[in-house]
């Protein structure tokens, strides 16, 4: 039984340019009754959000500063989609800027090498 989901299950879409960690994200997830969508880079992933509209966003901190100087989720904000955003990210010294996370969408930070368990407990908690 899966606590916290309510009856629908929750879309989680995960954009990362490493296959590997998102098999290993999509895999864990999945075995927690998530249904996963996967992008490569941010602009496949905001195609796939914009279609798909998922509940939640995990996108890898290299992957998100590629684009265009903005994030997936300010640019998913100006089209008018509130998804949460969440960065998986292997430089945690990369986070420290003038500008709050809160600001540009971010809803919170996973560090890399990442504990499923703590991703996926936050999802559920988050998601309701």
């Amino acid at each position: 039984m899966n606590i916290g989901l309510g009856d629908r299950r929750k879309t989680i879409l995960l954009i990362d340019g490493d296959p590997h960690a998102r098999t290993v994200l999509r895999k864990a997830l999945e075995a927690e009754n998530f249904s996963v969508g996967e992008a490569a880079n941010n602009r496949e992933g905001e195609r796939t959000a914009l279609r798909i509209k998922p509940d939640a966003i995990l996108a890898e901190l290299i992957t998100e500063g590629l684009d265009a100087g903005s994030t997936i989720s300010e640019r998913l904000m100006a089209k008018g989609a509130k998804i949460p955003c969440y960065v998986v990210s292997a430089a945690s010294d990369a986070l420290m800027g003038s500008v709050g996370l809160h600001e540009l969408g971010i809803m919170g930070v996973f560090l890399k090498p990442v504990d499923t368990e703590i991703i996926i407990q936050t999802l559920k908690t988050r998601l309701g």
